[in-house]
C-alpha cells in the first residue's frame, strides 16, 4: 500500500507559478512510476505528466507542454509538478498517482491515488 498526499495548490493570476507536491509512504517510492492527473468540474480526469521511477523519463500532456515540469525526489520520496505561466484553463483538482509496472498517461492503470489538491487560476 502506498499513501499519497498532495500540497501546493491555491489562488493564483493568470500567468503566475505554483509548486504543487506529492509526498508518499508506505512501500518504495522509488519503485513506482509518478503520474499527475486533473480534473475540473463537469469534466473527465485528464492527463498531465509522469515522470519514470529513476525520474529519466518524462512525459506531458500538450497543453501543458513547456509550461509545466514534473521530477522527483526518491530520498525524501516526493514527487513535483512545477506550474509556470498558469492559465485559467488550468483551473481543476490535480491529484498525483503511483503505478507499479510502467510510466503511462493512461490514469485507469495507477494503482494508488492521492486526495487531490485545487488549483485555481483567475483573469
Amino acid at each position: 500500500q502506498v499513501q499519497l498526499v498532495e500540497s501546493g495548490g491555491g489562488l493564483v493570476q493568470a500567468g503566475g507559478s505554483l509548486r504543487l507536491s506529492c509526498s508518499a509512504s508506505g512501500r518504495t517510492f522509488s519503485n513506482y512510476a509518478m503520474g499527475w492527473f486533473r480534473q475540473a468540474p463537469g469534466k473527465e480526469r485528464e492527463f498531465v505528466a509522469a515522470i519514470s521511477w529513476s525520474g529519466g523519463n518524462t512525459y506531458y500532456a500538450d497543453s501543458v507542454t513547456g509550461r509545466f515540469t514534473v521530477s522527483r525526489d526518491n530520498v525524501k520520496s516526493t514527487v513535483y509538478l512545477q506550474m509556470n505561466s498558469l492559465k485559467p484553463e488550468d483551473t481543476a483538482v490535480y491529484y498525483c498517482a503511483a503505478d507499479r509496472q510502467k510510466t503511462t498517461r493512461n490514469p485507469k492503470e495507477y494503482d494508488y491515488w492521492g486526495q487531490g489538491t485545487q488549483v485555481t487560476v483567475s483573469e
